[in-house]
């Protein structure tokens, strides 16, 4: 079975948050089970794409309105992801560093989408599965099922993975005429409330719809930004599944980030080794707890709460515990949060930014890692966490109800049910007691670290799917 990929986002090219892990490892894993599965991004100006040896497989032209447009298509030689990358290159819209965050990033996408069209209809076969990423590709499935020029591989299935639905894409009618000719009865399979939402006309138009977990399957139904109703009708071809990490690129017993490697027989002394040098960069005592914060310094994340939660943690911890924070986003709540550091003093420090390296190696010596999502469709991190023996401390919401289990229901984690300063300081507190235990800790650490979370059962799901 050949499967195309289509995303904004793929590790290690370009990431902004777990769609690019996603489609970073899940055709990895797929190509392991015998099927061949390639992605299809645009091609930013990365640092992958500046380092990597690269190959034209495709030059053409496109047309975005009334604008035509050249495409360049490029492979990546050495398939060193351990599967086949092509990057679409677009001059003017798609060679640019950034992701997203661009005032004609409808157009961006748009451009991208339809050159990836007009490239697969020049092959000489047919793939047996499109496989679309959120919003950034949604128009796909409707473009493929209605648009003239797309109509020979209108039988190709498509399938729409919903990473996040409160981003849907949406833009006005006055941009209609950017998509290829088609018929305008069939205007309505692009319409949301009065704006044509390209997440909306995916969910209408593609043959199967996914979520990145059964619980964020569940909470859409009534929360997801508008299309509660759009999405309870189309419940009939939707299916949650847990997404999973790449344990080639999250193991601690050969992860050349970290300053000691570590296997579950050694974990103690490794992370005690890797909290060490941690705390060592950032003035930190390595004998108290260290609490931690690793993501987006958004709203969804519950992270305009962290400045109250870790003041008021650390005012009542008189000086016990340590919380470092490594994120980047709202800059309010960024000012805040580096203000702490003059607060507190040897108890408290922060990163704001993107640093893969840095995050590897929180996971490796944090003792807690919290995550007080108000929105988590799936969750990584918490993943990534268990995987290097770090504790997390969740909200039951989303993927994050779907693999933490409470302390206090024989698991393994600390769970609480409120996006709330006092929820979290009340979990943090609980996380400190459970610290002082260290017989039970040693025991946590190495259970969680033999939990299996890999991409290999959710890969075979997405086949299973695909061949209904």
């Amino acid at each position: 079975m050949e499967i195309i990929h289509l995303s904004a986002e793929c590790y290690p090219i370009a990431k902004v948050g777990g769609l690019g892990d996603v489609v970073g490892a899940l055709p990895k894993y797929q190509n392991k089970l015998g099927h061949v599965a390639k992605v299809v991004m645009p091609a930013y100006q990365t640092k992958f794409m500046q380092e990597n040896e690269f190959e034209v497989v495709y030059d053409g032209w496109s047309k975005l309105g009334f604008h035509n447009f050249p495409v360049r298509i490029f492979r990546e030689k050495t398939n060193k992801l351990g599967f086949d990358l092509y990057l679409v290159h677009i001059s003017g819209l798609m060679d640019r560093e950034k992701v997203y965050g661009y005032d004609d990033d409808t157009e961006r996408f748009l451009a991208y989408q339809i050159s990836v069209l007009d490239w697969i209809c020049q092959w000489e076969h047919r793939p047996d599965v499109i496989h679309c990423h959120d919003h950034h590709t949604g128009l796909v499935p409707f473009m493929m099922a209605y648009c003239q020029q797309f109509r020979n591989i209108s039988n190709v299935p498509t399938v729409l993975t919903i990473h996040n639905a409160q981003y849907q894409g949406q833009f006005g009618w006055d941009k209609l005429h950017y998509i290829p000719s088609f018929d305008l009865w069939k205007s309505g399979q692009l319409d949301w409330r009065g704006a044509i939402n390209p997440l909306a006309s995916a969910i209408k138009c593609s043959w199967r719809v996914t979520t990145v977990s059964p619980s964020y399957l569940d909470e859409i139904s009534f929360r997801a930004n508008g299309l509660e109703d759009l999405l309870a009708q189309e419940r009939g071809k939707s299916v949650g599944i847990l997404n999973g990490i790449d344990n080639d690129v999250w193991n601690p017993s050969a992860d050349a980030m970290l300053e000691k490697q570590f296997s579950v027989k050694t974990v103690e002394a490794g992370k005690k080794a890797n909290k060490a040098a941690l705390c060592s960069v950032f003035n930190l005592d390595p004998e108290k707890p260290l609490y931690t914060f690793i993501g987006r310094l958004v709203g969804e994340k519950g992270a305009d709460l962290l400045p109250d939660i870790f003041y008021n943690a650390l005012h009542q911890a008189n000086g016990d515990i340590n919380v470092l924070v490594l994120g980047s986003g709202d800059p309010q709540v960024e000012g805040r949060l580096n203000h702490l550091k003059d607060v507190f003093p040897g108890n408290y420090n922060a990163y704001i930014g993107y640093n893969e390296q840095l995050s590897h190696q929180i996971y490796a010596g944090a003792d807690f890692l919290l995550m007080p999502s108000r929105v988590e469709p799936c969750g990584l991190n918490q993943m990534y966490a268990l995987r290097y023996g770090t504790i997390p401390i969740v909200r039951r919401i989303g993927g994050l109800k779907d693999t933490v289990i409470d302390i206090g229901d024989a698991g393994f984690g600390i769970c609480h049910d409120q996006t709330s300063v006092w929820d979290v300081n009340h979990a943090m507190g609980r996380a400190y007691e459970l610290y002082l235990d260290k017989k039970k800790v040693k025991e946590i650490r190495k259970f969680m670290m033999q939990l299996d979370h890999s991409w290999d059962n959710a890969a075979q799901q997405y086949i299973d799917l695909y061949q209904i």
